[in-house]
């Protein structure tokens, strides 16, 4: 039979029936078939994994399965993804993650303490590249840093294909220099974290201690060893089959996904799309989720500022320096109170924006032109460096904000506190933009402040009427933001 020339199904019932089985299968038929089982075998992947780790979470465990099965293609990818298991207490299921891994990826490398010299013999292998599995990785970044320079330099740059480490070598009397390869897929397991070099390029696994009420199977390698290979097989022969349709292949990256974090999961999405059903789907929200996760439990101390100036400025266009401070030392959970046991004062302030190209200067506020930083200054910093501010969406609540449940439709005006607007503003007086109330203490270039000023009941002593509103049988003004579809400053 010509192998492009699918048998019937009564030609393979009657061939079984006489004994002959089926006609064996070309290599065309081979490639097609696994290809397009893919799904079937992430899934397969995906259940033995969850055997025995407990995951932090459902994106955790995709994130996994991705990585696994991105290692059998690493001469198909630009960058490969380092994936990293941290987590602030031993116990937690780090180990066990890179000991399953081990029994699925191509030529493992379990490095514990291992030099440089043998790391960059086992990746110029003629034999394949190896993967490296790298426990107890936070012992290269502690007091001894300095000793695990080389080391430290293979996990940074090995992410990018033709990555190499040069080095000076003696042959004799003479210094020759060497280029020894570096490109390989690396997963580290470690406690604390990891440095922002190594960090922006990883998958970061949180990992915890197992509640009670999670359940795994105890890990036992003999055992588990058959079924673990058994998967791996089929992973390589998967990735035969694919591998001729990844080379110009560059998958649609979600939003917010951008720069190093699309470096990070194209090889990823890549293997989901290749893989099809569900895999896709569950690749792109795994990818928004891990990313937004990093970004929130890893913020350098200046983003941290930035992030808490933009909560404090709320929609002000200009505060002084010593609101600012007063407002961060306020914040709950924030570390401008106790920096190394002292609050932050204007020239700490002023160091930590530097950088950004933020400088305080004179801003009118009410009468009084202090020393502070206006709106206009930050918001360029605020693009750049963090996320647009979160808005409601289906009933969930921005961070930072308290769950006030309310609707535009329930939000009273705030200018009916007031009473009614006075004839002088009506006669077009000097009057507030928002609640219409006659300004007060105008001054000579007519700026002032609302009648609502300083009143007790307000949220803050120094607030203006801007972006506060009152809910039906409530007392009190509440920021609008807090209220559900309301926009700051706006009805």
């Amino acid at each position: 039979m010509i192998n492009d020339e699918l048998p019937s199904d009564i030609e393979l019932e009657n061939a079984y029936r006489e004994g002959k089985g089926r006609p064996p299968m070309s290599a065309d038929e081979i490639r097609t078939a696994e290809a397009s089982a893919g799904a079937l075998l992430l899934e397969d992947l995906y259940t033995f994994l969850g055997r025995f780790v407990a995951y932090p979470s459902e994106h955790a465990h995709v994130a996994h399965v991705l990585w696994i099965a991105h290692t059998h293609l690493m001469d198909v990818w630009e960058s490969t993804p380092r994936i990293a298991f941290l987590s602030p207490e031993p116990g937690s299921g780090k180990t066990r993650a890179l000991e399953v891994s081990e029994l699925l990826v191509p030529r493992p490398v379990e490095a514990i303490n291992a030099t440089p010299a043998y790391l960059f013999r086992r990746i110029s292998d003629s034999d394949g590249l190896p993967t490296i599995l790298f426990d107890e990785i936070d012992t290269l970044f502690g007091a001894k840093a300095r000793e695990h320079e080389e080391i430290r330099g293979v996990l940074n740059a090995g992410h990018r294909r033709g990555a190499v480490a040069g080095r000076c070598v003696m042959k004799g009397k003479d210094v020759e220099t060497e280029e020894l390869p570096a490109y390989c897929a690396v997963a580290v397991a470690g406690l604390g974290n990891l440095p922002d070099t190594l960090l922006s390029r990883c998958v970061a696994v949180r990992m915890r201690r197992r509640a009670p009420t999670e359940e795994i199977e105890p890990f036992r390698r003999r055992i588990a060893l058959g079924e673990g290979h058994e998967l791996r097989g089929r992973l390589s022969a998967w990735a035969d089959a694919i591998r001729p349709t990844l080379g110009n292949i560059w998958p649609a990256m979600p939003d917010g996904i951008a720069d190093r974090d699309a470096d990070v999961w194209e090889a990823l999405l890549a293997v989901a799309d290749a893989a099809g059903g569900q895999w896709p789907t569950r690749a792109r929200v795994a990818a928004v989720e891990l990313v937004e996760d990093c970004r929130a439990s890893t913020p350098s101390l200046g983003v941290r500022l930035l992030a808490d100036l933009r909560l404090v400025f709320g929609e002000r266009r200009v505060m002084s320096t010593a609101e600012i401070l007063s407002a961060l030392c306020e914040l709950e959970e924030a570390p401008w109170a106790d920096l190394r046991g002292r609050p932050l004062d204007a020239r700490h302030l002023a160091g930590l924006l530097r950088p950004y190209g933020i400088r305080s200067k004179a801003v009118r506020v009410g009468s009084a032109t202090p020393n502070g930083y206006a709106r206009e200054d930050l918001h360029d910093s605020w693009t750049r460096y963090l996320l647009p501010p979160v808005r409601p969406q289906n009933g969930q609540h921005p961070q930072h904000e308290q769950r006030i449940e309310g609707s535009v439709g329930d939000v009273e005006d705030v200018e009916r506190l007031g009473g009614p607007i006075p004839e002088s503003a009506a006669n077009g007086g000097a009057h507030c933009g928002h609640c219409k109330h006659f300004k007060r203490d105008t001054g000579e270039n007519g700026i002032g402040t609302c009648l609502h000023f300083n009143v007790e009941t307000w949220p803050e002593p120094n607030a203006s009427c801007s972006g506060y509103a009152q809910l039906p049988g409530e007392s009190e003004l509440v920021l609008r933001s807090e209220v559900t579809s309301v926009t700051v400053g706006h009805v």
